[in-house]
């Protein structure tokens, strides 16, 4: 039996003044599994990260990465695990290959091997023709893709993505998605957290969500999609054409660049943008109307 990647027993995480991120966390994620963490924003996705890669002190529980405690062989564990934080945190000033190599010789690389990964990586992500640029022109997609290429750099076996398609565009985050899945098929183990549930239908085969610090449901995606019975999205687009007919989907324009459209469990948002690309119509970005985590969680509670 394989061992979990990421075991969480009784995870508690208490600030100075009482306020509790985290009220006691039991998680596992198996080994090679593609895991979305889901939950609004302050639910307390980004402390359990913290906590497992040693920038948050717990208050409470234990935490084990690949069976290692993390408060007792931290810096093994950091060999095995790359991570992508929220925030940029790289020399703006320092060229988009030298950041890649300068993160593999944190981990006792040489020149000559770091170099070689990074060509691979960096060609992988679309970043090779940028590499003798300095990261501060790169646009916000290229910046979350070059912090994916770092973590890679010393080949992990556990990838933490907290929220990486924050303010990406559509076109850039499907092709993140693509990436992302293929190197999961090549065995290693996913954690990402989000707040898109239509990113962890995509790409993930188990979900925990999480709400004011507690763990409100756990199980596969498929388990979760059945709790939602419909949502209403906003999709901005380049142009709308009078002609056009989607006759399965209910939809309305809004303006001559933005359309609304009501999705079901039958018919799902991919669809849509499927019936829009052969009208010859390219989607520019989209977000839910309303807030659908909330909407799940009243049916998860409720339930």
């Amino acid at each position: 039996m394989n061992m979990e990647a990421i075991k969480i027993e009784n995870l508690k995480k208490i600030y100075k003044g009482g306020t509790h991120a985290l009220k006691g966390i039991d998680l596992q994620v198996g080994t090679g599994d593609f895991f979305a963490l889901l939950g609004a924003n302050g639910a307390g996705k980004t402390t359990i990260i913290g906590i497992l890669t040693g920038t948050v002190n717990k208050t409470g529980g234990k935490a084990f990465i690949h069976g290692m405690d993390i408060d007792k062989v931290h810096d093994t564990i950091k060999r095995d695990v790359g991570i992508v934080p929220q925030e940029f945190n790289f020399n703006i000033f320092e060229k988009v290959e030298d950041i890649v190599v300068t993160q593999a010789g944190f981990y006792g690389l040489k020149r000559h091997e770091a170099l070689k990964r990074a060509e691979k990586i960096l060609k992988d992500l679309n970043l090779w023709d940028k590499r003798h640029q300095k990261s501060m022109s790169l646009s916000g997609g290229m910046k979350r893709r070059l912090m994916i290429a770092r973590a890679l750099i010393h080949e992990p076996k556990l990838l933490i993505l907290d929220e990486p398609t924050a303010g990406v565009d559509v076109e850039l985050r499907h092709g993140m998605w693509e990436y992302l899945t293929e190197l999961n098929k090549s065995g290693v183990t996913i954690l990402l957290t989000t707040h898109y549930i239509e990113e962890a239908e995509q790409l993930c085969r188990n979900v925990a969500i999480i709400k004011e610090g507690e763990i409100v449901k756990t199980g596969s995606v498929k388990e979760l999609l059945t709790t939602i019975d419909k949502q209403t999205y906003v999709v901005e687009v380049d142009q709308i054409a009078s002609h056009v007919k989607l006759d399965d989907f209910k939809w309305s324009v809004l303006d001559d660049r933005t359309v609304e459209v009501e999705v079901d469990q039958k018919k799902t948002l991919n669809n849509f943008i499927t019936c829009l690309d052969k009208e010859g119509i390219l989607v520019r970005d989209l977000r839910p109307k309303g807030n659908r985590l909330e909407k799940l969680f009243l049916n998860i509670l409720n339930s």
